[in-house]
């Protein structure tokens, strides 16, 4: 039987704007935390692509691991210790 749980992603993606306050801070928190958890981070700028600027909005920064959002607007710390947890 195949195993329905999806692997854990490394590469963390950030959906941000060009002079978000809010996006500083989360990539700033980010940088503290990957020597510890070890990922990658992806930044991408939404108004870059129209559909994710359609997509987003003013509802940046996103963070995602692989397909799942794991927070928006502010760093949820626990959430992304909890996702690397057991990986």
């Amino acid at each position: 039987m195949a195993n329905s749980v999806a692997p854990v992603s490394r590469r963390l993606t950030v959906y941000s704007r060009y002079g978000c306050h809010l996006c500083t801070d989360m990539l700033q928190a980010l940088a503290r935390l990957q020597p510890v958890l070890g990922f990658e981070i992806t930044v991408l700028d939404v108004d870059d692509d129209p559909a994710l600027a359609t997509r987003y909005g003013d509802r940046v920064p996103v963070l995602l691991a692989g397909d799942k959002e794991l927070c928006c607007h502010f760093l949820e710390e626990d959430s992304l210790r909890e996702y690397y947890r057991d990986a």
